[in-house]
């Protein structure tokens, strides 16, 4: 089978299988949701604030060089500037007054802005992943395979805590999955890209993953903190650090997990590429 099948194949898997696989949370009925998922939001930002700082920033410092961390870090700097005014400007858009106030009154949901941070950011993230599969494939194919199932490993967890985010912003059940499919797509473009072009995509993907980790970080901060603070008696916080400690040890055990499978080689993939 061609290569480029392979990998095709294997960043669809990769991506969608991560989503439907996310989506039996969506099962749960309504009347149910009220409990879930103000639980989902704790462990969505254990699972972002895990995967921001024990995958993306090292993986990114590793595949740059730390000679390039300050670019790196700078990038965090901007992302996380970046997507606030990124939101400043979707609350802008959704407001009918001068004052926005009622937009963002989070005792209920979140504003709808912070959903579609959650998928521009994921999207990011999935893009990353696909460049990281074509370029494993194309190092060794039983090489290519385990890391796209890593990968779907990997992204199951986080694609819940995505799902929770959205619906507590207040989309429904069949547009959430519709988003976090949308995102999932781009494993397809990433893996896509790298395979006719790896070298230069290679060269811009530290900056793709400090991207997409200011992104996570931002969400964390701005979005998911400020409304787990609106919960302060004992039994709510205890609740809540341990969904955030199981979300964090989640994602820390999967990447140590996926990382026990790759070769030390891993960032130089462009080098190994040219000998193939």
């Amino acid at each position: 089978m061609p290569l480029l099948l392979w990998i095709l194949l294997f960043t669809l898997m990769g991506g969608i299988l991560s989503v439907i696989a996310a989506s039996l949370f969506l099962l749960v009925p309504d009347r149910h949701h009220s409990l879930l998922l103000p639980h989902g939001v704790s462990f969505a930002l254990g699972a972002l604030l895990s995967v921001a700082f024990l995958d993306l920033l090292p993986h990114a410092v590793q595949n740059a060089g730390i000679e390039q961390a300050e670019g790196l870090f700078a990038t965090v700097l901007i992302g996380i500037l970046a997507f606030f005014l990124l939101e400043k400007l979707l609350l802008w858009r959704h407001c009918h007054t001068t004052d926005c106030e009622a937009h963002i009154d989070m005792d209920e949901h979140f504003h709808q802005p912070a959903g579609t941070l959650i998928v521009v950011g994921d999207g990011i993230h999935n893009f990353v992943d696909g460049v990281l599969i074509a370029a494993a494939f194309l190092t060794d194919l039983h090489l290519g395979i385990v890391t796209s199932l890593a990968v779907a490993a990997h992204e199951i967890p986080q694609e819940v805590g995505d799902f929770a985010i959205l619906l507590q912003s207040g989309y429904s059940k069949t547009r959430s999955f519709f988003y976090n499919l949308l995102s999932s797509l781009g494993t397809v473009l990433g893996g896509v890209l790298a395979y006719f072009s790896l070298e230069h995509v290679h060269e811009a993907l530290p900056y793709f993953l400090a991207l997409a980790a200011s992104s996570f970080i931002y969400i964390a901060v701005a979005d998911l903190i400020p409304t787990l603070h609106k919960k302060t008696h004992p039994e709510a916080v205890i609740q809540q650090m341990a969904l955030i400690l199981a979300g964090l040890l989640l994602i820390g055990a999967i990447h140590h997990y996926a990382d026990s499978f790759q070769p030390e080689a891993e960032p130089r993939y462009v080098g190994e590429v040219d000998s193939i």
